[in-house]
Order: C-alpha cells, then structure tokens, then sequence
C-alpha cells in the first residue's frame, strides 16, 4: 500500500469508521434521552402493563424499530454489497438512514414507519392516510446531497439512488414512479436491489466504500459514536419493557372478556326462560 492510499476500512478503529454503526443507531441514541425523562412506573403500573415509554420517548421507539425492519433485510444482501446505517450527515444531527454501496450502484434509503396506514404515492406525491407527506423531496434532496459529497471525497462524479421505504404500512399504491426516487416495502427493496444490472466495477465500489465508511466524509465535524454493543444492549432492554406490557395489557383484555362471557352464560338463560314464563 502507498503512503497516499488510505488504509483499509478493516483496518481503522470503531470510532473512526461507520461501519459498525448498527440500524437505528442515531435514533435509539434520541430514543435513550427521552427515556431518561418519561415517569417511572408504579408497581400496579407494571402489573396492569402501563406503557414504559412516554410521549417523547414512543416516536423515537417505533422510528428505530422501522429502521431495525429494513436493516434486518438489508442484512440479506451479499458480500459485495456494503450497508452503513444512520450517517451523521452535514453540520448537526441529521443522518441518512442506509446507505448502500454495491455493483449495482450508491444507494441512500429513507425508512418511514407507517403502521397499519395506506400509503399512496404518484411520481412526486406520497400521501399517508390522506395526507401530504415529503418523503420524496427529502428523499431527492438526501441522494443529491449523498452525490456531491462522495464525488468530492473521491474526486470524481457519483450518481446516487434515492429510495423511500415504507414499513408497516397497511397498503402501498403507486400510481406512478418518481423519476429519480423508488418508494417500496421492505421485500421490494430487496428484489429491486438483488436485480440491479452491475454499473460499478470492484475497483469502484472499494474506492467508494472505503470513502464512505469515513465520518468525515459526510459530517463536518464528526463526534465520537455510542458504542454500537451497548445501545444494541440498551435498545432490547427498552424493546423488552413494551413488549412485556403489551402482553400483560392483552393479558388482562382477554381476562376481563372471560369474566363477562361468563356472567353472561350464567346470566342469560335465567333472562331467556323469565320471557317465556
């Protein structure tokens, strides 16, 4: 290796590459904040399953669990695909949610969780429910940006993709297709990416994924990065705390439901033979 070539990816310390960043990186770390401030739960709270994350907390939570969905597929891909997830882009704390960098091209991914909600979109619209959302824009503006700051890390011009991952929704409709930005599920995205005709050489995508695995390559003044085990550890321990509420909320729904069936078994006949005498 020259002494101007960069060292291998491999090669640098946790902190100084972005590649051991897990999916929701940034949004878990946003997530354990607000934790810190929601109310603790009172002994007949948990009992009763009172929910453990409060208003701020819960968007935090279900954001990451969104990201975590489309991570767990991009986890699918091959060797020769490279995914880094939750790029601190820019000056503060905005991020790209994946971006992917393979043979088949430079890719940045906006995962948007939209549970149980139908999704809608025609070429620069998406609509939620009804509703007017940007997910595109944002999405054509990230892979511009995306653009301009690997060509200058590489000095030479790269074409990226946008994309708009849609999670969790109930339905997904598209009347027409973005000229720059595709908007699919989960399993689209990983069908659309396996049939990627190649466009990038291994030289290329090397080049490109060693600029892309550098902090300073996207952020103009990078901070140090919560060590990926632990939020890992952090994370499941909050996922651990809903789920278990959730059980015990379901729990007591299906109790209480019992209990009136069976008043009511024991009830009705007695009304039923009053009528007839």
């Amino acid at each position: 290796m020259s002494e101007t070539e960069p060292p291998p990816v491999e090669s640098l310390p946790s902190h100084k590459t972005l590649t051991t960043r897990i999916p929701g990186h940034s949004v878990i770390e946003e997530l354990l904040v607000a934790h810190r401030s929601d109310p603790p739960r009172s002994a007949i709270g948990r009992l009763f399953g009172t929910r453990p994350l409060g208003t701020e907390s819960a968007p935090w939570y279900w954001g990451a669990l969104g990201e975590r969905e489309v991570g767990a597929f991009l986890a699918q891909l091959g060797p020769d695909w490279t995914v880094l997830h939750a790029v601190p882009v820019g000056r503060g704390s905005s991020d790209i949610d994946h971006v992917l960098i393979g043979p088949g091209g430079v890719f940045t991914i906006n995962t948007k969780r939209h549970a149980g909600q139908a999704v809608w979109t025609a070429k620069n619209t998406l609509m939620v429910a009804g509703q007017r959302q940007r997910h595109i824009p944002n999405a054509v503006y990230e892979a511009k940006r995306a653009s301009k700051l690997l060509s200058a890390a590489v000095d030479h011009p790269v074409h990226v993709n946008g994309m708009v991952v849609v999670v969790g929704a109930k339905s997904l409709t598209v009347r027409g297709k973005h000229p720059d930005v595709a908007v699919v599920t989960p399993r689209q995205l990983l069908r659309s990416l396996n049939r990627q005709r190649p466009v990038l050489t291994p030289e290329q995508v090397s080049i490109l994924r060693a600029a892309a695995a550098r902090p300073e390559t996207w952020h103009k003044n990078p901070q140090p990065q919560s060590d990926a085990g632990w939020l890992e550890s952090a994370f499941h321990d909050v996922s651990r705390k809903v789920d278990q509420a959730r059980r015990r909320r379901v729990g007591w729904a299906l109790a209480l439901f019992g209990t009136i069936l069976a008043t009511l078994s024991g009830v009705l006949p007695s009304l039923l033979l009053a009528l007839v005498r």
